[in-house]
């Protein structure tokens, strides 16, 4: 499969922008169809964009599925909006209709997936409940599901994403998972699957039990999994392979 480092200029973010891309290709056994469906694979604070192809077999795995992988770098953004950038806006609107310009992905909502870890996590679940028009499927593995609290209870968080928590209270409540699913519970707007996974040893996993919680009482079609295992790739390499399972089932 090609795996493509791509650089192109942000007009939301004012900036030159990477982001790895996995395209799937025929061969003398199998002819691929085009346009492409797509899974929107997101990373964690610490990481890039690199950090998929680097510490997983997403390349292999997607072969499996003929599936083309977006992988974006966004920095340390929380997948949002703020004075330091328009990284929400950027992911869900502009790094979409530029990958579906550049290659030859569907632009149909069955064909567009999301998933990522930790950060990442949170910014697929994000990206599914905000935008649900957009995408069939949202999976979050380790994620960072409860960030109010999360950035609440954290000082290390507060110093360097106190913007977030100080934000008018419309503003919070774009970042907050728990009232966006509320939100779009009581719509009449499409849902998108819902997948979440976390290692009962991870430091987020509490977060995770209150999200599934809160949405169980809601008519979302969710999964929700949890097994032994901390915050460390080589969880997230297994748990990619169940998401991707659980998109095609």
């Amino acid at each position: 499969m090609p795996l493509l480092n791509v650089t192109f200029k942000s007009h939301i973010l004012e900036m030159d922008c990477g982001v790895n891309v996995i395209l799937p290709q025929s061969s003398p056994e199998k002819t691929i169809t085009k346009p492409y469906k797509t899974l929107y694979l997101l990373h964690g604070l610490s990481d890039d964009h690199t950090a998929w192809t680097r510490w997983t077999s997403i390349e292999r795995y997607a072969l499996d599925y003929d599936i083309a992988v977006v992988m974006p770098n966004v920095n340390r953004s929380f997948y949002s909006d703020s004075k330091y950038g328009k990284y929400f806006t950027f992911v869900s609107e502009e790094l979409i209709s530029i990958m579906e310009e550049m290659f030859p992905l569907s632009n149909k909502r069955e064909d567009r997936y999301a998933a990522g870890l930790s950060m990442g996590g949170y910014g697929a679940m994000k990206l599914g409940l905000s935008c649900p028009e957009k995408f069939s499927v949202a999976a979050s593995l380790s994620g960072a599901l409860d960030i109010i609290g999360r950035l609440s209870a954290e000082a290390w968080l507060q110093n360097e994403f106190s913007y977030l928590l100080k934000s008018s209270e419309e503003d919070r409540q774009k970042i907050d998972l728990f009232y966006l699913a509320e939100k779009l519970n009581a719509s009449n707007q499409p849902k998108p699957r819902l997948y979440i996974w976390c290692g009962t040893e991870d430091f987020l996993y509490q977060d995770n039990v209150k999200f599934r919680n809160f949405i169980k009482k809601m008519s979302f079609d969710y999964t929700y999994e949890e097994s032994a295992g901390d915050h460390q790739w080589r969880y997230w390499d297994l748990k990619i392979q169940t998401v991707l399972k659980f998109i095609f089932n």
